[in-house]
């Protein structure tokens, strides 16, 4: 099976098998019903409701997070944390995903 593991803090978070041995494993555990899932792309409209990266500051003093603390959470520098928040940078993929786990932001960890 090719299981790739997802670790965070060093403890296994996640695990990811193709979508093949997902469908037989549904099927081994009799739940093949429930392995129905709805592809959509995100609408302009719905995009349009996420909140943007200039808003990353406000979302992280919500928190109670000093920028320090959320960029080495996220495996960032606060240098490249401050970047973000002014504009200037766009973050790849994988910062997206960390900054929507730490913040609670469920559009950022979207695919682009």
């Amino acid at each position: 099976m090719g299981i790739q593991v997802i670790s965070r803090d060093g403890q296994p978070e996640y695990a990811v098998v193709p979508w093949e041995q997902y469908q037989a494993l549904l099927k081994a555990a009799g739940q093949l019903e429930a392995a129905a899932v709805e592809h959509t792309q995100a609408t302009p409209q719905q995009s349009a409701s996420l909140p943007s990266f200039s808003e990353l500051a406000r979302l992280r003093e919500g928190k109670g997070l000093a920028a320090e603390q959320l960029a080495r959470s996220v495996g960032i520098s606060p240098v490249y944390l401050a970047l973000i928040e002014s504009g200037e940078r766009q973050p790849d993929a994988a910062i997206r995903r960390s900054l929507a786990w730490e913040l609670g932001v469920a559009g950022w960890s979207e695919p682009s």
